[in-house]
């Protein structure tokens, strides 16, 4: 069957989201492959019964949403999207920056799903995934001898995604990609720590993944993040951007003057760091 053939008039609803719902539920069926072409606008205008705007509209919408790819030139179109976890993980931290968390909230979140995380690759992971995070690991190690916290802090969060893609499945992989956005902008917001306890938490951590032990992986990750839910906190460490009345004007900054009411990372870091 051809891309054409698939689609109907569009109902009395808003016509937009009726061209969104009816191509969404033919890619989610597999009537429609990645990579598969839709057909032209004016075709597909022709076929919803709606302007080539009205479809211009719809075709940006499931661009958003990564269902779909829009190419410019003579070769270009609207095309299915090949499915990329990053890209689906930083749409649903998107969504999830809309709403009202703590600190706590994310903190508790990421024990509880890194722990299933943590159970699974001592069960699954290979001799390869092992090298690849113990590289990390060096990594970050060198980062923090050349004093690039920001770095250092960033590489410490890859090692995260590393993790449950030793996992082998692409549900925990979105997860831990989604909570590694929100933790990111956290960090970035409330400051790096400056010191070496990362290194050594994660050197503990890797020792305990290649005895496959995985109820001592899971308590040193908790002890280690219920340590950063403190710092946080507190925020009487070096490199701390929320000492003082610092908290409200490093969100400003990333907020951008004006902004509105912070939700999500922002909100937290400002709940957290008022109680």
């Amino acid at each position: 069957m051809t891309a054409g053939a698939l689609f109907t008039s569009a109902k009395p609803r808003r016509a937009f989201d009726e061209i969104i719902s009816q191509i969404r539920e033919h890619v989610l069926s597999g009537e429609l492959q990645p990579g598969d072409r839709l057909p032209a606008e004016r075709q597909l205008a022709e076929m919803f019964g709606v302007s080539r705007n009205t479809v211009r509209e719809a075709l940006r919408m499931l661009e958003i949403s990564g269902l779909v790819t829009l190419k410019l030139g003579a070769t270009g179109g609207a095309f299915v999207s090949r499915v990329e976890p990053a890209r689906v993980a930083r749409t649903l931290s998107d969504s999830l920056q809309l709403t009202d968390f703590s600190l706590l909230d994310l903190v508790e979140a990421w024990i509880w799903i890194e722990s299933v995380v943590l159970r699974v690759a001592c069960q699954r992971m290979t001799a390869g995934d092992l090298d690849a995070l113990a590289a990390n690991v060096r990594d970050a190690a060198a980062l923090t001898a050349h004093r690039d916290w920001t770095g250092k802090a960033l590489v410490h969060l890859e090692f995260h995604n590393l993790l449950a893609d030793t996992c082998a499945n692409p549900i925990l992989s979105v997860s831990m990609r989604s909570l590694v956005d929100l933790m990111r902008d956290v960090i970035l917001s409330v400051g790096p720590i400056q010191d070496r306890s990362m290194v050594a938490s994660r050197s503990r951590l890797l020792r305990h993944l290649k005895e496959r032990d995985a109820e001592s992986a899971i308590a040193e990750t908790e002890r280690h993040l219920r340590r950063l839910h403190r710092l946080w906190l507190d925020g009487n460490y070096s490199g701390s951007r929320t000492t003082g009345g610092r908290a409200r004007s490093a969100l400003r900054r990333r907020a951008g003057a004006g902004a509105a009411a912070p939700t999500g990372a922002q909100a937290a870091v400002r709940k957290g760091t008022s109680q």
